[in-house]
Formats: C-alpha cells, structure tokens, sequence
C-alpha cells in the first residue's frame, strides 16, 4: 500500500493564486522525481471546532484558507528517495520562500503508512 506525506497550513486567502504557482511548480517537480501522486486542496467545508479543527491545528488568522495536501509513493523507501531527488531540483532554489504566502512555522506535515485502502 502506499506511503503518504501529508501537510496542512494557512495560506492567506488574497494570495492563493500565488500559493497555487508555487504547489504547481512543486507537484511537478515530486512527479517528475517519482511521486505516485501530488494533490492540494482548499477547505471547503471545515468548521473550527472547540478542541481541535484544521483551523485551530494550523492557528488560522483572518483572511486565511486552510489548505490540506499530499503525496503518495510506493513506500517509505521509495518517499525518501523521491525526497532527496526533490529537494536538489533546481526548480525549487527558484521559488523565493522568504515571500511565501503562508507562514511555515504553522504548517503540520508528516509521513504516513497506509492503514488501509479501498
């Protein structure tokens, strides 16, 4: 089954466009190294819950969208090898992140086994 890398973070809403670019220029730059798949979605439907919501998880502000995004791969293994690919590319030393729009500090990410999959 796959092995999943999974991020949530705040982007400010007036900028999504520019956050758009940048996911595009990295789902290209994952693919192309061997990512099975690379996918970003803006939240539509999440309410900001009393103990725990992706809103409270990545301290949205007002004027921001929670964005969830992920990418899958063959295994652990094979995630760690597509990484390593990645994080070299050219590509990436292009994006001036210093000017991104969403704050780092704030964005959840992870590596995940699948559990199970239908």
């Amino acid at each position: 089954m796959p092995y999943v890398d999974g991020f949530v973070l705040a982007v400010q809403t007036d900028r999504l466009d520019e956050y758009k670019k940048i996911a595009k220029t990295a789902g290209e730059v994952w693919m192309d190294h061997g990512a099975l798949s690379y996918v970003e979605c803006i939240a539509d439907d999440v309410p900001n819950g009393e103990l725990t919501s992706f809103p409270r998880a990545v301290q949205q502000k007002d004027g921001e969208s929670v964005v969830f995004s992920w990418i899958t791969y063959k295994s652990r293994e094979h995630r760690d090898a597509v990484n390593e690919k990645a994080m070299a590319d050219p590509r990436l030393d292009q994006m001036d992140m210093s000017k991104a729009p969403f704050d780092g500090k704030r964005m959840i990410y992870g590596g995940f086994q699948t559990l199970l999959e239908f």
